[in-house]
């Protein structure tokens, strides 16, 4: 299990194969890679800005991978998340999920991406072509989503 939020990219294959090279007990990976889009609303989107709690942000997100973890039996998992001025079609989020079965790996990847996505300390800010600023909230769709996995049960 691991966690990082860094502003370096990162490298998706060497990524996996550090996480479940030599593991024979895992059947299935599930990885969810997110990418900047190059507009916002059709308006061209000139740069995203992440911002976080050093330490604050690291802890609360191994505190939901370890619950992921248990809740979906996952054998390895990792989540590297960029911070600071990224540009249109950088990386911004890695998460692989290991399981002895496929299930386990998708469930575990959606659940770490919904709170990723709703829940996690980071703060995003989009730059568009007009020279305009803002601040951005959750979707309503993915609110809905991360509300969805208090209603299942594992």
């Amino acid at each position: 299990m691991a966690v990082r939020v860094s502003t370096d990219d990162f490298d998706i294959s060497e990524e996996m194969a550090k996480l479940s090279d030599g593991d024979t007990g895992i059947g299935g990976v599930a990885l969810f890679v997110g990418k900047v889009r190059g507009d916002v609303k059709g308006q061209p989107l000139v740069s995203m800005t992440l911002e976080h709690y050093p330490g604050m942000t690291e802890a609360e997100l191994a505190r939901i991978e370890t619950e992921a973890c248990a809740r979906f039996k996952l054998s390895a998992s990792l989540i590297i998340h960029r911070v600071g001025e990224l540009k249109p079609g950088d990386n911004i989020v890695l998460v692989i999920a290991c399981a002895p079965h496929r299930q386990d790996a998708f469930a575990g990847a959606e659940y770490l991406m919904d709170y990723l996505k709703t829940r996690a300390p980071f703060w995003k800010k989009e730059t568009l072509g007009d020279g305009s600023a803002q601040w951005v909230d959750a979707r309503e769709s993915d609110e809905d989503a991360a509300a969805a996995w208090a209603l299942r049960s594992k």
